[in-house]
């Protein structure tokens, strides 16, 4: 994460309902973190050599460029009506939305976007674009989606993995920002096995799991007290699928953060499996923070 001085929060923008969402969340982010906010709009059609100005017998106001305009300078409005005294720019930028949001992260302390636009076909639940700034991005990127459960926990999934760690950290800062506790949620999930030409399964040993699980669990918390010796952290280990772990604490969360990748995961998978079920499920907004290539 960026925290350079200057460094802004990041939200794209497109006119959908869900960028709406989006907006607010962005304004409410740069609020807490007493950051700016850009609101960016990826303008594509000079790449497709559509004419984008307005034509000769239309109406003022007509043309792609103009809607383009009035979409900023209301996602702008609405921004400084949900955060009053935050400082909002916006700015059309010529390109596809993915590689203009992309091109935003270096430098953003974080990226927000909602999890459909305009665009977006409604078997979809998660637009494309959404999963590909996750995938790419070199900032933590939230996904309006769902709803903020008041008085819920920022909930965090824990696998162990370096994505994990880094979510943790992420998830903790939120949490402290945010005034709530932190609850970490670790799904495990065991195969039964049997061995060569044996009917009968290996029998794991449950409290030897349940132990081993515990451990990966404290491991990825240590630490988190030193840093914010006030936040209040609950866990909990399950015997269950990630996804559906993570999706049933999110249905009482002000915000879930998965890992970009995670421990286990195809490595063929752009986005870990666990990061897109839980964007396609979460019941609240949803943070993926990425870990370095």
């Amino acid at each position: 994460m960026n925290s350079a001085d200057g460094a802004a929060v990041v939200v794209g923008v497109d006119g959908s309902e869900s960028a709406q969402r989006a907006i607010r969340l962005a304004a409410a982010e740069a609020a807490r973190r007493n950051r700016p906010l850009r609101v960016v709009h990826g303008f594509i059609w000079p790449l497709l050599r559509v004419p984008v100005g307005r034509a000769s017998a239309s109406p003022p106001g007509g043309g792609l460029r103009h809607q383009a305009e009035r979409v900023v300078a209301d996602a702008v409005a609405e921004a400084e009506a949900a955060a009053p005294g935050i400082r909002v720019t916006g700015e059309i930028i010529d390109g596809e939305a993915s590689a203009v949001l992309l091109g935003e992260t270096p430098t953003a302390v974080m990226v927000v976007l909602g999890d459909r636009g305009l665009g977006g076909f409604a078997s979809l639940i998660v637009g494309s674009v959404a999963v590909q700034v996750a995938t790419h991005a070199d900032c933590p990127v939230l996904v309006a989606r769902g709803e903020e459960h008041p008085g819920g926990p920022v909930v965090v999934g824990v696998d162990g993995s370096p994505a994990s760690r880094r979510a943790v950290q992420f998830a903790a800062e939120q949490a402290s920002l945010r005034g709530t506790g932190l609850h970490a949620v670790h799904a495990y999930r065991h195969p039964v096995s049997r061995g060569p030409g044996d009917m009968q399964p290996l029998v794991y040993d449950e409290s030897e799991l349940r132990d081993e699980e515990q451990r990966v669990l404290a491991e990825s918390l240590a630490g988190i007290h030193e840093r914010h010796p006030d936040l209040a952290v609950t866990h909990e280990v399950v015997r269950a699928r990630p996804v559906a772990a993570l999706t049933e604490a999110s249905k009482r969360a002000l915000l879930t953060v998965v890992g970009g990748r995670g421990r286990g995961e195809l490595s063929g998978l752009l986005l870990g499996s666990v990061s897109q079920g839980v964007l396609h499920h979460s019941a609240s907004p949803v943070a993926v923070v990425r870990a370095p290539d």
